[in-house]
């Protein structure tokens, strides 16, 4: 018998399958998607491979194929599960096999077990106490104080014994040869959360909640397994349908994977679910310490976790019964990898779901034109609710037009109408948000007299402005110098927006030097509980004003957050992006969604220099249809995802020349492998950043209806630059449908 193995080892240029001799001793014990020890290169030093397959054929001369050594004991044991959907990623997403496999396998290095020590009590009551009697009579202190303590408390941890009561190990040997306790040891798994105890309550469902439930469930009690696309107004009660989905898969025996976009997002949603589950649940995520993670992937894979919480990298949970994915806010970017393979979270839980027999949920209040295109057409199942789950009115919203702030007077970033809110909130002792929206912030230049942005005349993208003086569109190149007045209004009020979490937090407190404000940005979040020590603050209602980026609006409730302010819509709406309205409507979506989730009625306020844009229009009536509508329209119009697809060619090299040459032989060799006239190129262009660290930059876009033809180019374009030695000093990177311009 033959393995096919993929070698563990650092170089991305290596993506080779090679073949070794089952030896005989292990034959019935070797199985595809373990880690193995194996002889390779001329020196056969023993190095760490992957098998993916095994036949009893041989594609090599026989007296050149070396023999396996060992299986590896010492890993986490690999699913074959997961290496076929590496192999689905490279496929789909281009890099090597070795760069799929080390993104759904990230754990290979076995931590030291943690084992937790206690001393326990062997005698009864009675007798305990006449052996007290008799330590103290004898002056033996030490002995009498540890025998005290357990006569109290029957089993003490060996930590409390030793720090607490100044007790060292002879003591407890001693009474160990007596017979009057025993010092035991339990291996205990590293939980990132504090435990907490079940709950058992019953949630009242709205009629919209109870549809949604049932409708999922008739279909997987029957075995049918689909995409459900729960779209949901903020404070629906998206959650509790999850947790219920989630507790009749679980039910049946199954687990299931919970994906959440951002970090700060884990502890609200952990104790939710903790409080249906106990301490069935766990998280994955960056900020957990390799015996931390190390301890989940075990618990995940002996059946010790029903349900894993975590951002994108949870999805590779080794769980050995997956029933269920759920994707919650599912229109986030950051379900797309920035790393390669650049994989979307979305499409790989499908693949991973497909695989195993599973049912993927996504989520949102203000869903992707992916996933809404996808409902529409058939493709997902939709299931809405329309309604909040307490009926409570949604937030009343005023747009600010901060032309006529200008026009006014008032040169403030906060509007009138904000600092008239905001002094009535701290009035009442209810909270306010203060978010800056600087997502996709890329150096835009409008004209603060009449909003006028200045665009690319061939992509209709934003220019960005770059130190040079000039404005660049990172589409298709074009570019001009930056003007000095509005070619709309001849204003002179023309240039960037600038402004930091940190400069609006001392303008708050300059205006109202009562009010108790929090900061919660990149800076103030370092730490490991950053994020839950100023989400908890602030729900404890220790502040009065939380002032804060994109994280502050994802998916928290605050019931006593009565005032939400947005203090520059217009920074992501102009992004160089064709996905910044999109990201616009949902961020403000967002946002004035956190105002009035309690009792008292919300509102938000929304200072724009675009009051009529349709996502500004759409996002302040919280109307996603009206929204969706004019979007795919203008995404039909110019041939962008998801009506068409997107494959960007990002190609980096230190050399220009060498550079320009490669990326002219790359687009060359693209329109020869699909010459249809369906398949569109452009570029190639500068990004945003064209050089960094010496290394010059460009990229290559290519659209086209169908997805399959541009994977077939991905596929030519990588056997050219293998075959093709030129490439050798460049690296080339695809990324299909990207979510970030480059």
């Amino acid at each position: 018998m033959f393995a096919d193995i993929i070698v563990d080892i650092k170089h991305e240029k290596l993506d080779k399958i090679f073949q070794y001799r089952i030896p005989e001793r292990l034959e019935q014990e070797l199985n595809v998607g373990m880690e193995v020890i194996i002889p390779f290169g001329k020196g056969n030093r023993q190095t760490k491979g992957y098998v993916t397959g095994i036949s009893g054929t041989c594609n090599y001369d026989l007296s050149k194929v070396k023999e396996i050594l060992d299986i590896s004991r010492n890993s986490v044991e690999i699913e074959a599960k997961l290496i076929a959907l590496a192999a689905w990623m490279k496929e789909h997403y281009g890099g090597t096999m070795i760069q799929a496999l080390k993104t759904v396998l990230p754990i290979k290095q076995k931590e030291n077990a943690k084992v937790k020590k206690y001393v326990r009590l062997l005698l009864d009551k009675e007798t305990g106490e006449r052996q007290l009697h008799y330590y103290l009579e004898k002056n033996q202190k030490a002995r009498a104080r540890l025998l005290a303590a357990l006569l109290d408390d029957t089993v003490i941890e060996y930590e409390l014994v030793t720090k607490k009561l100044n007790i060292t190990l002879s003591v407890v040997r001693a009474l160990e040869e007596q017979g009057v306790a025993v010092l035991e040891s339990e291996q205990v798994y590293r939980n990132p959360v504090k435990s907490k105890k079940r709950e058992e309550r019953r949630i009242a469902f709205t009629e919209e909640q109870d549809i949604a439930i049932e409708s999922f469930w008739k279909d997987y009690s029957r075995d049918i397994r689909g995409t459900y696309l729960v779209h949901g107004v903020t404070g629906s009660g998206k959650t509790e349908v999850y947790i219920e989905m989630i507790r009749r898969v679980v039910g049946q025996g199954k687990q299931a994977i919970v994906l959440i976009p951002e970090i700060a997002l884990t502890y609200q949603t952990v104790m939710r679910f903790y409080r249906c589950f106990g301490d069935r649940v766990s998280i994955m995520n960056s900020r957990l310490s390799a015996g931390e993670r190390y301890d989940q992937m075990i618990r995940a894979k002996d059946g010790g976790v029903d349900v894993m919480i975590g951002p994108r990298s949870a999805l590779f949970t080794p769980f050995p019964n997956l029933g269920l994915i759920v994707i919650d806010e599912e229109h986030e970017a950051t379900y797309k990898s920035e790393q390669v393979p650049r994989y979307h979270a979305r499409e790989t839980a499908q693949a991973r779901a497909e695989m195993e027999n599973a049912s993927v949920i996504l989520g949102s209040a203000t869903p992707s034109l992916e996933a809404m295109y996808r409902a529409r057409n058939g493709g997902y199942r939709l299931l809405e609710l329309k309604n909040r789950s307490r009926m409570q009115e949604m937030a009343q919203v005023y747009t600010v037009d901060l032309r006529q702030e200008l026009k006014d007077g008032n040169r403030s970033i906060l509007s009138r109408k904000l600092q008239e809110l905001l002094a009535d909130r701290l009035e009442k002792k209810e909270q306010a948000m203060l978010f800056l929206n600087r997502r996709g912030y890329a150096g835009f230049i409008s004209c603060r007299e009449c909003g006028h942005v200045l665009k690319c005349p061939h992509c209709d993208v934003s220019l960005s402005y770059h130190r040079n003086g000039k404005m660049v569109c990172h589409y298709c190149g074009y570019e001009e110098p930056k003007v000095q007045r509005c070619p709309e209004c001849g204003s002179k009020y023309i240039g960037e927006f600038r402004a930091g979490t940190q400069q609006i937090e001392e303008i708050v407190k300059q205006q109202f030097p009562r009010a108790r404000i929090l900061r919660m940005d990149m800076d103030t979040t370092r730490e490991k509980d950053g994020h839950e020590k100023i989400l908890s603050a602030f729900a404890n209602e220790e502040a009065d004003i939380l002032v804060g980026t994109q994280m502050i609006v994802k998916g928290h409730d605050f019931p006593n957050v009565t005032l939400v302010g947005v203090l520059a819509a217009d920074m992501s709406l102009y992004s160089d992006d064709y996905r910044s309205g999109e990201r616009t409507f949902q961020l403000l979506t967002q946002a004035v969604g956190r105002a009035g989730r309690g009792r008292k009625k919300g509102e938000a306020v929304i200072q724009t220099y675009s009051p009529e844009h349709y996502s500004i229009v759409s996002a302040a009536n919280q109307d996603y249809a009206a929204f969706y509508e004019e979007e795919i329209q203008y995404r039909k119009l110019m041939g962008y995802p998801p009506v068409e697809n997107l494959m960007a060619v990002l190609i980096s090299c230190e050399n220009e020349a060498l550079l320009e040459t490669g990326c002219r032989y790359l687009k060359e060799f693209a329109q020869r492998i699909s010459p249809k006239e369906t398949m569109q190129v452009i570029g190639p262009a500068s990004p945003g950043i064209g050089k960094i660290n010496d290394v010059y930059r460009k990229v290559i876009y290519l659209k086209d209806e169908n997805y399959d033809t541009l994977i077939k180019v991905k596929n030519g374009l990588e056997q050219y630059i293998e075959v093709n030695s030129g490439f050798r000093k460049m690296r080339v990177q695809f990324d299909f449908n990207p979510m970030n311009i480059f």
